[in-house]
C-alpha cells in the first residue's frame, strides 16, 4: 500500500500553488498569511478553495478554445 505524504514531488509546484492560493484569498477578501492559518473560519477557507477551483476551470476552458 502506498504511503501518503504532504511533500511535493516538485518543490516549484508548492511555491506556485502557494502564490495561487494567496491570489485567490485576496480576490475573495480573506486575509491569508504565510504559515499557520488555523484561525480561519470554515466559510473563509471554503471561499479560498472555491475561488481556486473557479479559476482553474476558467483556465481550462480558455485552453479549450
Amino acid at each position: 500500500m502506498a504511503k501518503s505524504s504532504n511533500k511535493s514531488v516538485v518543490p516549484e509546484a508548492r511555491e506556485a500553488l502557494d502564490r495561487f492560493k494567496m491570489e485567490a484569498a485576496s480576490e475573495v477578501g480573506v486575509n491569508l498569511k504565510q504559515g499557520y492559518n488555523g484561525d480561519l473560519t470554515a466559510r473563509e477557507a471554503g471561499s479560498v478553495g472555491g475561488q481556486m477551483v473557479k479559476k482553474m476551470i476558467e483556465a481550462y476552458e480558455q485552453g479549450m478554445k
